[in-house]
């Protein structure tokens, strides 16, 4: 029973990549190793795992590939590493992606995404880097995103999403260049700090 539940894993792992594979298409032939007659993706190119066997890693950027991606993303579970940006890849951000609690990096950068930044990202607890910028993203940022306490890097420039700019929790960090070129509104500037008084003595 040890050795079947030790293979299930990386077998819907493999699954999974599998479905992301045919959802896209690569005309560099970048994923010809991604052979789905083995039980495990390890040995793909492309492809990290750690001692476990399972998928830690997923460095697909800059392939030329286009399509879709898949809800089955969400079953890499020990992702920490979804790499696929400078691509034609289209379509919307799965919500699943929410599933992969290990997330450290999320970019999906300069391809053609479309729809909204799916709220269940507010999951992802250990995400430090998010860049979503270049896109063509629509509707609001999700106010849950601030809970993301331990996000460091936030990159949602050239979209067209729209609404207000988060400015607490974890996004107080961000500057408008995370924000720059969409139809967002302004940042409401803040007041400068008030002037202590200088104290004076009373004269006698």
């Amino acid at each position: 029973m040890a050795d079947g539940s030790f293979w299930r894993r990386p077998s819907s792992e493999c699954d999974a990549l599998n479905a992301l594979k045919s959802s896209l298409a690569d005309p560099n032939n970048v994923l010809q190793s991604w052979d789905a007659t083995l039980v495990n993706p390890c040995t793909w190119l492309h492809v990290t795992c750690n001692s476990d066997n399972s998928v830690t890693r997923v460095d697909l950027g800059n392939a030329n590939l286009s399509g879709q991606l898949v809800s089955q993303l969400g079953q890499l579970t020990n992702l920490q590493y979804l790499e696929l940006y400078s691509n034609n890849i289209s379509g919307k951000i799965p919500d699943e992606l929410g599933n992969l609690t290990n997330l450290v990096s999320l970019d999906l950068y300069m391809n053609n995404l479309s729809g909204t930044i799916p709220d269940t990202l507010k999951k992802l607890t250990k995400l430090r880097f998010l860049r979503l910028n270049n896109n063509t993203l629509t509707g609001t940022i999700p106010m849950s995103l601030t809970t993301v306490t331990t996000l460091q890097v936030l990159d949602l420039s050239n979209n067209h999403l729209r609404g207000i700019i988060p400015v607490n929790g974890s996004f107080s960090l961000f500057t408008p260049i995370s924000f720059a070129n969409n139809n967002l509104d302004p940042t409401p500037v803040s007041p400068p700090p008030p002037i202590s008084p200088t104290p004076t003595t009373s004269s006698e």
